[in-house]
């Protein structure tokens, strides 16, 4: 083992005095190298393994001495857990399983690193390290967790119990952590003195221990309780308690005697019997002997005194007990009794009472007359005034009553009368330059003369050097006082008075402005209130809160200004109601998409030109109509340009019918019902009462024209209906029969209406109460309607079953698609429940239901049937490049021809035209020989199979016909096409989606104009138009950008272009913008690095070129100058991130260059400008050099004098050459070799340098 040598602060404080030669000469060389500690004693050596127990001994008590042992917070301990009681004994899944689990979890909870191992009788011992804490905790964890758990229970009297659980539940958590187990101590409640313990049996032994000795130790205890009169409690207690503290420690015992202000007898011992029992002894000694000699004196003193005999927290009482042996009884505060009781000795009562009297005395009442009205000027701004007289005399009481003319003073006699004279001096003071005065104000103008945010009140404060108490508004006085120098209180009262005066002049006006406006009048963030309120700066503006839901605007100000304002709010109000008109145009969904246009064109011109506000519902929204909102008029005129364009786009005529207003709303029914049914009877027609309160009769039906016919005459026999005698009634009945009720296309309600005269209105999906059918008509009409409907409904109600035979082969078409087809059946004839047999088993199908719906879907499935049965199959042939446009979008027209035509439409599958390249010119197609194909032939890819009736299949055939595109040519410059097209086919895309058409521009290489426009006949006049129309627009745009192309260019000496460019570019963006041009540079490579090229517009790029020349003018007129300034100011000068030299550049409107790092001449600085301003420029640069240079030679001479002056060097001469740390016997002086050289490379290598081995009297070298 190595020796390692350690020196200590000590002893190299101990021997640092043989470096140090004593002053004035010392002892010799001999008694200086006695002095010298030796190497052993320096360096005392570890033990060696072969040391003898003396050495050991030795060096231990050598080392001891210098080091501190330290502790680890880290311990370890180990656990066993016998076969017998380990919980999980599978011995197979050690290390897995349940118990694995648990030991993880423990590690989890409580940080403790647990180790398990099986000893040889396969018990199990864990080793757990941690913190003490940790320990402990996973301690108990193991215990209850992994070692059976056994009980047993241990019996203590029932007061013992709270000491087993300590203060808070410690000492139970304590006891529980020691012994790993659980303790259970029965409730407060519970009469058991039972402790139920669980755990091992070895925590259960040693818990029963600690809880027997706790029990133990309070059974040597004792309480003892005795009653003593209150009166000779104080001789118990003693002064500040004394006595009873000397008798606590010389019994041992606890001794509690309730305080004075509690009225018990009862004293309270507690402690091990023995010393109970002294301390009650001592007690009664002293209560008797007090009985027996004790008398007491009761003497009159003013209740206004006796808090100074208590003095503060009773320390005069204790102070007179401890001085004379008597006790002062005070009566208590609540009682009137000014009787003060002395007891004790009667020799002492003569010395107390003196002292009692002297206490009662000493202090004094009195007060000074000061105007209530003063107090607060004497109490001073935060009671600075105030607390200049209490921090000399802090025993006297100073106390204002708000109201009362005086102030009232307590304290020593003498401080008082101090207080008193020198805060009358104050009150005659301020009462002979201060006053005060009241003015009446009616309280409606206190908040106008406080202004907004106190600015009024504020003002005439500040002006006058006065206070001003205006009372608030829940004192509801009119009373205003103004307290300050008289002069000031004179001036700002007629002030005051003038507000007031003027206020009492103004006027105050409501305006009712809808509420819903207040928010535009307002503007966003006041812009519009505040452009009011400059207008009118005298008229006060208040609108109501919001959430008060008023109409009400206040208007308060000069009557004239008010006037004005008010007529001006009125006009804007009535502008913005005007600008606010709304109406709604239902137009038909499929046509709202012509009406935005192109890119919204169409919506955006008729915005702009009857400037209104148009809304149009979401795409995904049911709603029709379309809100507009503006002055009347202008609504009405777009209202007529967006219906125009809707009767332009298809057959749909507006008719006007007269019906009083009287009926408007009967017709209209409730939340529109009545109304809404015609409409949907009607084909979807639109019709349009006036506003409610018009007066106006014309109601207005648009649609198509069958329609709108239709609307009319039912809305005019409603009329009729209403006018003579109108009766309405409701029955109800299930929604599923509502569609068989109705009948299909309204049959059955049709027959219904025409026998009675009465109309019967069935529930939307928006209705709530989907059962209620409203009949309306005369009275006798609705009856027989209403006798009608109710036989249908019972009818209904009577369910029966019935079957029909129907041919297997037709079982597939009612079953296909998941059964759609009897799923409409159910819907419309109520729901009806058709079953079909399985396959290939009989064709009898049975129907149930009500009668009338089973009878009536059996009819219609015979219908289908014999349609089926006379199905033929035709071809229509069409171009299969048509298919796509005769399907429409998301094959919505092909839909449609399908359910007008009642017939079933297939399309071919589009050919592969890979497969036809592949047949070759002699008929050959992959190794087989093809018969020749007639060219009159149709393509089968291009035959379309109908399926359905013949007649049917026909007029189906030629509604296919009708939509085949019809193609025609517009003629468009070749070099606009890229433009029609737009960026990666989008503006192409966009007119074919506007117009429904095709649009094929030709191939770049073709040079053509001709642009081909496939569609249907009546978008073609529409596509043809909007494409001239885009062409025309190109051409526009064309010109235009052919005169923004103006092309220039300047010679500008390239040492200008950083100028021209500015900071960060700012000068030439500047330049671009404000001349609307580009401006190109030259790059770094190009030949012309003197030409600047200006683009756009003519007379711009002039402007621009004659903006850069005026730069460059300028440049050419300033000059550059050399100046030397010494570089150790360079920094100084350039500043923090170069904030220094930016603001001399600034300021004097030059240029600096500094010289860069390694320069011929790094004093040398460039100064660019012109002349006039480089002169100041190169002034103020040298000013600054000759400031800072001051600067730098300054602290050069501080430096100097630090390092060549101070204590350090001259103890250094004193002391004289350091030798270093010497010591005596080292192992370098027993020998040949000499002390180690710090300078040689041998001795001291340098890292990675070979050094030869060479013997070392520290002897070899261990790693």
């Amino acid at each position: 083992m190595s020796s390692v040598a350690v020196l200590t602060q000590e002893s190299f404080n101990e021997h640092r005095i043989g470096l140090l030669p004593e002053q004035g000469g010392g002892p010799g060389a001999g008694e200086e190298e006695e002095a010298l500690p030796t190497y052993k004693d320096a360096f005392p050596p570890l033990p060696e393994k072969a040391a003898t127990t003396e050495g050991t001994q030795e060096t231990t008590s050598a080392w001891a001495s210098k080091l501190r042992p330290l502790k680890s917070s880290v311990i370890t301990q180990v656990f066993h857990v016998p076969l017998e009681e380990r919980k999980y004994k599978d011995i197979n899944q050690f290390g897995e399983g349940d118990q694995a689990k648990v030991c993880v979890d423990i590690m989890h909870k409580t940080g403790a690193h647990l180790e398990l191992s099986l000893a040889k009788d396969q018990g199990l011992s864990i080793m757990v390290s941690g913190k003490l804490d940790a320990v402990m905790k996973a301690r108990k964890e193991i215990v209850s967790r992994l070692q059976t758990q056994a009980s047993a229970t241990v019996g203590i009297p029932k007061e013992h119990h709270r000491f087993v659980i300590g203060k808070n539940g410690e000492k139970l958590q304590e006891l529980e952590l020691k012994t790993a187990t659980k303790i259970q101590i029965p409730r407060p409640d519970d009469p058991s003195n039972q402790i139920k313990i669980s755990g091992t049996k070895e925590g259960l032994e040693k818990a029963k221990h600690e809880i027997l000795l706790i029990s133990a130790e309070q059974d040597k205890r004792a309480v003892e309780r005795v009653n003593i009169d209150k009166v000779y409690h104080p001789f118990i207690t003693g002064a500040y308690n004394k006595v009873v503290a000397e008798m606590m420690q010389e019994t041992g015992a606890r001794i509690n005697v309730p305080p004075p202000s509690v009225n018990k007898t009862e004293i309270v011992i507690t402690g091990e019997k023995e010393q109970v029992a002294l301390a009650v002894a001592l007690i009664k000694k002293i209560s008797e002997d007090k009985k027996k000699n004790a008398t007491f004196i009761a003497v009159e003193v003013k209740k206004s005194q006796h808090k100074y005999v208590i003095g503060p927290k009773g320390n005069t009482l204790q102070e007179i007990l401890d001085r004379t042996g008597v006790s002062v009884e005070i009566p208590p505060s609540d009682s009137n009794s000014e009787t003060v009781i002395l007891r004790g000795e009667p020799d002492r009562l003569g010395q107390a009472l003196t002292e009692v009297y002297a206490k009662a005395n000493s202090y004094t009442a009195s007060s000074v007359t000061a105007p209530s009205w003063l107090h607060r000027f004497i109490i001073g701004k935060k009671g600075q005034n105030l607390a200049k007289i209490t921090q000399v005399m802090p025993k006297v009481h100073i106390e204002f009553t708000e109201g009362e003319d005086k102030i009232a003073l307590e304290g020593p006699t003498k401080d008082v009368q101090m207080v008193q004279s020198q805060i009358e001096v104050i009150v005659s003071d301020l009462v002979s330059r201060m006053d005060y005065t009241e003015i009446s104000v009616d309280p409606k103008f206190h908040r106008h003369l406080i202004g907004k945010a106190g600015v009024n009140i504020n003002r005439i404060k500040e002006l006058h050097k006065v206070t001003v108490r205006i009372p608030p508004d829940h004192e509801k006085s009119n009373l205003i006082r103004i307290e300050g120098d008289p002069q000031g209180v004179q001036e700002a009262k007629k002030e005051l008075l003038e507000l007031a005066s003027r206020m009492e002049n103004e006027r105050t006006k409501d305006l009712i402005i809808e509420q819903r406006l207040h928010r535009a009048i307002i503007g966003q963030k006041g812009e519009n209130i505040k452009e009011v309120r400059d207008k009118f700066p005298e008229v006060i503006i208040n609108f109501p809160d919001p959430a008060q839901k008023s109409d009400i605007v206040q208007l308060r100000g000069p009557r004239t200004e008010v006037e004005k304002c008010s007529k001006f709010m009125q006009k804007m109000v009535a502008e913005m109601m005007e600008n606010s008109f709304s109406l709604s145009v239902p137009i038909f969904k499929q046509f709202h998409r012509n009406i935005i246009g192109k890119g919204g064109s169409n919506i955006k011109k008729i915005r702009e030109e009857t400037n209104t506000k148009i809304d149009l519902p979401a795409e995904n929204s049911n709603s029709e109509m379309i809100i507009i909102t503006g002055k009347k008029a202008n609504c009405e005129a777009a209202r007529v340009r967006i219906l125009t364009i809707q009767k332009e786009l298809a057959n749909i005529t507006e008719m006007e019918v007269s019906i009083p207003s009287k009926l408007h709303n009967s017709l209209i029914g409730s939340k529109g019902r009545f109304v809404r049914s015609i409409m949907e009877e009607c084909g979807g027609v639109h019709i349009h009462f006036p506003s409610e309160g018009a007066g106006i009769d014309k109601v207005t039906i648009r649609g198509p024209v069958e329609e709108v016919e239709k609307a009319k005459q039912q809305l005019l026999a409603l009329a009729e209906e209403k006018q003579t005698k109108s009766h309405s009634a409701e029955l109800r009945a299930k929604p599923e029969y509502h569609k068989f009720l109705i009948g299909k296309g309204g049959g059955n309600i049709r027959k219904v209406r025409d026998s009675t005269g009465a109309r019967i209105i069935f529930p939307t999906a928006e209705d709530k109460d989907q059962e209620l059918i409203t009949v309306i008509g005369t009275e006798e009409a609705v009856r027989d309607a209403q006798k009608e409907l109710e036989e249908l409904i019972k009818g209904l109600d009577n369910v029966i079953e019935d079957s029909m035979n129907v041919d297997p082969k037709h079982h597939r078409y009612f079953v296909a698609r998941r059964g759609q087809v009897l799923r409409d059946l159910a819907d419309e004839y109520g729901g009806v429940m058709v079953s079909f047999p399985r396959t290939g088993t009989s064709d009898k199908v049975t129907l149930k239901g009500a009668k009338e719906c089973v009878e009536a879907a059996k009819k219609r499935m015979q219908e289908i049937v014999e349609d089926l049965d006379a199905q033929v199959t035709i071809e229509c042939t069409i171009p299969q490049r048509f298919h796509r446009s005769i399907m429409g979008p998301k094959g919505s027209r092909i839909q449609q021809i399908t359910r007008d035509h009642n017939v079933h439409i297939k399309f071919p599958d589009r050919e592969d035209p890979q497969a036809a390249d592949a047949i070759q010119e002699n008929g050959e197609a992959n190794g087989q020989v093809k018969e020749a194909v007639d060219p009159n032939t149709p393509k089968k890819c291009d035959l379309i199979v109908i399926s359905g009736r013949q007649e049917r299949c026909e007029a189906a055939a030629e509604a296919l016909k009708a939509l085949v595109p019809v193609t025609i040519e517009v003629s468009v410059p070749f070099e606009l096409h890229r433009y029609i097209i737009g960026q990666k086919g989008s503006g192409i895309r966009k007119m074919m989606d506007e117009f429904e058409v095709n649009i094929q521009v030709p191939a770049p290489e073709q040079q053509s104009d001709k642009i081909a426009v496939t569609g249907l006949a009546n978008h073609l006049d529409r596509a043809r138009e909007g494409l001239l129309d885009r062409v025309k627009e190109l051409q526009v745009e064309q010109e235009e950008r052919a005169l923004k192309s103006f092309k220039l260019t300047i010679t500008v000496d390239p040492k200008y272009h950083p100028k021209i460019i500015g900071r960060k570019g700012a000068i030439i963006t500047n330049i671009r913008t404000e001349h609307d041009v580009n401006i190109l540079l030259p790059e770094k490579n190009d030949d012309n690095q003197d030409q600047i090229t200006i683009t756009g517009y003519e007379h711009k790029a002039i402007a621009a070129r004659d903006a850069i020349q005026a730069i460059v003018d300028e440049l050419e007129e300033m000059i550059s100058e050399d100046i030397t300034l010494n570089s150790r100011v360079h920094a100084r000068i350039i500043g923090a991130k170069g904030k220094g030299i930016r603001r001399i550049m600034d300021d004097f409107k030059v240029d600096l260059r500094f010289p860069q790092s390694g320069a011929a001449d790094p004093d040398l600085v460039t100064v660019t400008g012109r002349p006039e301003l480089v002169d100041e420029a190169i002034d103020h640069l040298l000013n600054l050099e000759e400031e800072y240079m001051a600067d730098i030679v300054e602290n050069e001479g501080k430096a100097y004098m630090r390092s060549s002056g101070g204590g350090a060097s001259s103890m250094d001469e004193h002391r004289g050459p350091s030798k270093g740390f010497v010591v005596r016997e080292a192992p370098w002086t027993t020998g040949t070799e000499k002390a180690p050289d710090m300078s040689s490379s041998e001795d001291f290598p340098s890292f990675g340098a070979p050094v030869a081995a060479k013997a070392s009297p520290w002897g070899p070298k261990r790693f």
